[in-house]
């Protein structure tokens, strides 16, 4: 099966022409196609980890007794990176962690409701559904179509909003569809009837330039996605009247303090991955630029969605390509053929038979009883990665697909 031709040249974004993989220390024989999911941490900030775990363990004494004031410099780092003021930003160990410190925060009514959206992430959804039972409210959940456009997504959302809603929960980039929704005009939308926002911007950081919107309310993400941060890095931004409630999930010594300083006190919590962060962000800076990544993912993911759903369409004669409204440069989403990841579960059990049997690993998603595959891009890819799923993974998903 011919590939369609570049368009382009992909010139490797590195000094000197050294290879990009050799800055991540990724699995040899396996094709990583799934960033999107838990990242890639740069070997400079693993290193940075380790020296900090072991000067951490030499005197934990000393470290612990300091680490609030550590923290405290160490979020300013991180929000230069993400272009918010540092007083306006915490630190938690992922996106859902935010979100549940939001969650159970805020004051919520009886019989408030929850708005949101059939692209919701579904631990953020669950969430939802666990706050509004326990004030005997629910959660009003917009149907959004795929190839939706910004204007029908917040036209879609605020149908939903009533005198009852609390909170309305939104993507901005999401987790099984891969596309963005317009959070700042909904955010604008839903302060002039003065109800809060939370962004779940899990997917932000490192793809977009200026990830946190412009707006007051609440706004999640995470570091350790494509900027590349040790896992257990993420960011919860607060601005305006509703952060006064913020507390932190677990009290510990931060309670005569209020948002950001009151989450600064973790306890025993090891926050070595958050002291890294930085360590990855500036290695991408140095070595290749942040806005060259950026630009190096988008011409990629056009390469790779290009001829991926070329190779399915041509091998099962449906049409793969798919859209969905406001696309993603590092994040793109094919159709795989029908009977494949058609439920949930099913989609697990497709995306370990693809890392266990053709050694590549991608993310498998459902959405609307059809099954996708999602493609991440990223600074150690190359156009080969994507031929050679085109090549290897394709016949055999297709032929998967006919015996079902």
């Amino acid at each position: 099966m011919p590939i369609p031709a570049l368009t382009a040249p992909f010139p490797l974004l590195t000094p000197e022409g050294a290879p990009a993989i050799s800055d991540w220390s990724m699995t040899p024989g396996k094709v990583h196609l799934n960033h999107g999911s838990y990242g890639a941490v740069p070997l400079a900030a693993q290193q940075q980890q380790l020296r900090l775990k072991v000067e951490m363990d030499q005197n934990p004494c000393t470290w612990f007794m300091g680490q609030a004031a550590t923290l405290a410099g160490t979020r300013v780092g991180i929000a230069e990176f993400l272009r918010v003021p540092h007083e306006d930003m915490a630190l938690v160990i992922n996106a859902s962690a935010g979100v549940s410190a939001v969650y159970n925060s805020l004051p919520f009514a009886d019989g408030a409701e929850i708005v949101t959206t059939d692209h919701t992430y579904g631990a953020v959804l669950e969430g939802a559904k666990r706050i509004a039972r326990k004030h005997n409210g629910k959660v009003q959940v917009a149907s959004v179509p795929l190839d939706a456009d910004a204007a029908l997504v917040l036209e879609l959302v605020m149908a939903q909003v009533n005198d009852r809603t609390a909170l309305i929960v939104i993507d901005q980039i999401t987790s099984a569809t891969a596309r963005r929704f317009p959070v700042v005009e909904i955010a604008a939308a839903a302060g002039k009837l003065g109800v809060p926002v939370l962004v779940d911007g899990a997917h932000a950081p490192g793809v977009l330039a200026e990830p946190v919107p412009d707006f007051d309310g609440f706004w999640v993400g995470n570091l350790h996605k494509f900027a590349c941060a040790p896992r257990g890095t993420a960011a919860l931004v607060a601005r305006g009247a509703f952060r006064r409630y913020l507390e932190p999930l677990i009290d510990s010594w931060g309670f005569p303090h209020v948002f950001p300083e009151s989450f600064d006190h973790v306890g025993t919590q090891d926050i070595t991955s958050w002291m890294s962060a930085r360590t990855a962000i500036d290695t991408v800076e140095a070595r290749y630029g942040w806005d060259g990544f950026r630009s190096y993912a988008a011409s990629l993911g056009d390469y790779g969605q290009r001829i991926v759903q070329h190779a399915f369409s041509a091998l099962t004669g449906e049409d793969a390509s798919v859209d969905v409204g406001m696309p993603v440069d590092p994040l793109r989403l094919i159709r795989l053929p029908r009977g494949l990841a058609e439920t949930h579960e099913d989609s697990h059990a497709v995306r370990a038979l693809i890392s266990d049997e053709l050694d590549f690993e991608t993310a498998i998603t459902t959405f609307g009883g059809a099954g996708y595959l999602r493609l991440s891009t990223h600074l150690y890819n190359t156009p080969a990665d994507y031929e050679a799923f085109a090549e290897r993974a394709v016949p055999a998903l297709a032929k998967l697909a006919q015996a079902r």
